[in-house]
């Protein structure tokens, strides 16, 4: 920024005939500031001086008498955005890497370069602001059709092109009317009505106000001009707040494992998968995604065929109007009903049903027939490792790659090894896992591991509570107003309450099952599949009656149990350390993100913004969207590359 700075001031009294800034990274043009500034403001003038420095640089950019056009090729987030939106104009390059957004929001913060400002009156506040509440992120054809850029070009004629429309006034573009009218709505006196809708959307999404950063973008542009040092009270709230504080923990903690996944050696080419059922199908899937070679095994033609069906949906979504690589995809997933690329695979994954001797003679009969060098490994959620690799011929080694259903929006997947696993297995079973843009979390194998071995207990202890006279939309009530995607019972329903008993009876150390679980199973009323569990679902929603209201102190009772599992885990070792602990709960449950995981939320309960709700309030009797699950036993999806802190959704 410093050096920016300078060219601006020499080109202030020699301007050139213009300005193109392009990046000399391969792969991104510039994926924000250093998070790690943001570290040291722990006083407000220290934040009013970090939004001043770019504030004032980019309106400098801005006001320049010569043509500026900012070249976009790859990742373009934040500060990057900002910069080319203080352009006059700006092209992408238009292939798989280009994505541009204002996900400042993720970390707890706003857009404060000028972002607030520049981005409505481009393209109409309701776009703007959707972007800049959610963080979500557009590619390079969704940014044209929104206005963000001029032009999307090719990369072998972006440099000639950039060229061309900075040296004859600008691209030849006509701006249509509907996204001339989006611009009115930047306009007073209609801007008070749109932060009104806008606001009452996100009052619905967070009514407890645990992330204050989308309210505060929603005011600094309806008052403030876009500004926010015109808002000094908002500016030290927000970027001071514990929210922030934790956010930003939280994206180091998903730093901490996207490096557990770093590659060590030459990537895998071919995967081969045994088992076509939900878990084994969406995971072949996931991988021809990302571009390797797969064969799926199974001995079912159906349950292939619906694999395949599932995966087509897949490439549909991701892709959208990129039919080649949609086509390109489909066709590395390759049906094997006979097993035929056992022998081709650089990894094999198990995932069929979770019977040890089932498995057993899978490997007795694959293993021979694998190369040298592959890795076995499994995908099951309750078995020991140690019992799966007994007797594995010529002394293979086993590791287990423990993904979360749904495959495709889950970012975590444990990586399971007993002691007696080689460190360079375990290594390249991680490396497989970032090699997927999956989140690797080492564990060591024990019942459970470790997602699914905290969840048991907070659920059967949600369950204890109804035992208790309870009312289920209550419990889940008390969850909710802490942070929680959903409660646990919905949860539970989602999962189907007789996984929810079989994982139970395996985790709950020889304690009795509740009560209300054993009724509602012996009455075939197992959730969400059944249509009638702890709720009544109608079109993929329970139905919940206006809740009384729950004694004090319920969500702590709900948690105690999540808080003291997670602690023996880390204590036997399952995990290596607390922050690792926290990071895989909140990747993997769902966990309140703005906490910062429930092992930093312990240890800070007592700050403000941090402790639990004493009591949850009376239900609205709205429903929270579907959370994606693990079909094992339970499981919400994390909610975002970060957090999407103002909604409850949950995508990646």
């Amino acid at each position: 920024m410093a050096e920016l700075g300078a060219v601006l001031a020499r080109f202030e009294t020699m301007p050139p005939r213009a300005l193109i800034i392009r990046s000399g990274k391969p792969g991104n043009f510039i994926v924000g500031a250093d998070i790690n500034e943001f570290g040291g403001l722990d006083t407000p003038e220290k934040a009013r001086e970090l939004v001043a420095r770019g504030w004032h640089l980019f309106n400098t950019l801005a006001a320049v008498r010569y043509p500026t056009l900012a070249l976009v090729r790859g990742h373009c987030l934040g500060g990057g955005t900002e910069l080319a939106l203080a352009c006059r104009w700006r092209i992408v390059v238009d292939e798989p890497a280009t994505s541009l957004g204002l996900p400042e929001v993720m970390l707890g913060i706003f857009p404060g370069w000028g972002g607030m400002r520049r981005l409505p009156a481009l393209i109409g506040p309701p776009a703007a602001l959707d972007l800049m509440l959610t963080g979500k992120t557009v590619d390079a054809r969704r940014a044209l059709s929104l206005g963000l850029a001029d032009l999307a070009v090719p990369p072998r004629v972006m440099e000639a092109t950039a060229r061309l429309v900075v040296l004859q006034g600008g691209p030849k573009r006509r701006t249509p009317l509907a996204r001339r009218m989006q611009r009115l709505l930047d306009l007073w006196p209609v801007k008070r009505l749109v932060a009104r809708r806008a606001l009452k959307t996100v009052e619905a999404r967070d009514p407890r106000g645990h992330y204050p950063a989308p309210r505060a973008i929603i005011d600094i542009w309806a008052n403030h001009g876009g500004n926010a040092l015109n808002a000094p009270g908002q500016l030290a709230s927000v970027i001071g707040s514990p929210t922030a504080r934790n956010l930003l923990r939280v994206f180091r903690l998903r730093e901490q494992l996207k490096a557990q996944g770093k590659q060590t050696g030459t990537p895998a080419k071919r995967v081969h998968v045994i088992g076509a059922g939900v878990m084994g199908g969406d995971i072949a899937a996931w991988c021809a995604y990302k571009g390797l070679t797969v064969s799926l095994q199974d001995q079912d033609g159906g349950r292939l065929a619906t694999a395949i069906g599932r995966a087509q949906q897949l490439y549909a979504r991701k892709f959208r109007r990129d039919l080649r690589g949609a086509r390109a995809a489909a066709d590395r997933l390759i049906p094997d009903p006979q097993g035929a690329g056992v022998a081709h695979a650089d990894i094999v994954i198990e995932a069929i049903s979770e019977n040890l001797e089932a498995k057993l003679g899978l490997y007795r009969e694959i293993a021979p027939r694998m190369k040298a060098d592959a890795i076995l490994a499994t995908n099951t959620s309750s078995l020991r490792l140690e019992d799966l690799s007994q007797g594995l011929p010529g002394g293979r080694q086993l590791v287990g790659i423990h993904f979360f259903n749904p495959v495709a929006s889950m970012p975590l997947v444990e990586v399971v090894h007993t002691d007696a696993t080689p460190p360079a297995l375990r290594a390249r079973a991680a490396a497989f896992v970032g090699q997927l843009d999956k989140l690797a979390l080492p564990v060591r194998s024990a019942p459970g591991f470790l997602v699914n071995a905290v969840l048991a207990p907070y659920m059967l202890e949600a369950m204890r509570c109804v035992d208790e006279g309870l009312a289920p939309s209550s419990v889940d009530a008390a969850m909710e107003a802490f942070g929680m995607p959903m409660g646990p019972l919905e949860l539970a329903d989602t999962v189907g309450l007789d996984i929810a008993m079989a994982a139970g009876k395996q985790l709950s150390d020889g304690e009795q099952p509740p009560a209300c679980l054993v009724r509602l199973v012996d009455g075939g009323k197992l959730g969400r599949k059944s249509g009638k569990g702890f709720y009544i679902w109608e079109d993929g929603k329970p139905q919940k009656d206006a809740a009384p209201g729950a004694p004090p102190g319920l969500a702590s009772r709900l948690l105690a149990p999540l808080l003291a599992r997670t602690h023996k885990q880390v204590d036997d070792g399952v995990v290596a350390s607390a922050e690792l602990a926290d990071a895989g709960i909140i990747f993997g449950t769902g966990f309140a993100p703005f906490t910062g995981g429930p092992l930093h939320w312990e240890q800070h309960a007592g700050q403000a913004g941090a402790a639990a709700p004493a009591a949850a309030p009376a239900s609205t009797g709205t429903t929270a969207p579907a959370t994606p699950r693990n079909e094992h036993t339970h499981k919400p999806a994390e909610p975002g590359t970060m957090h999407d802190p103002s909604t409850k959704e949950t995508k990646t």
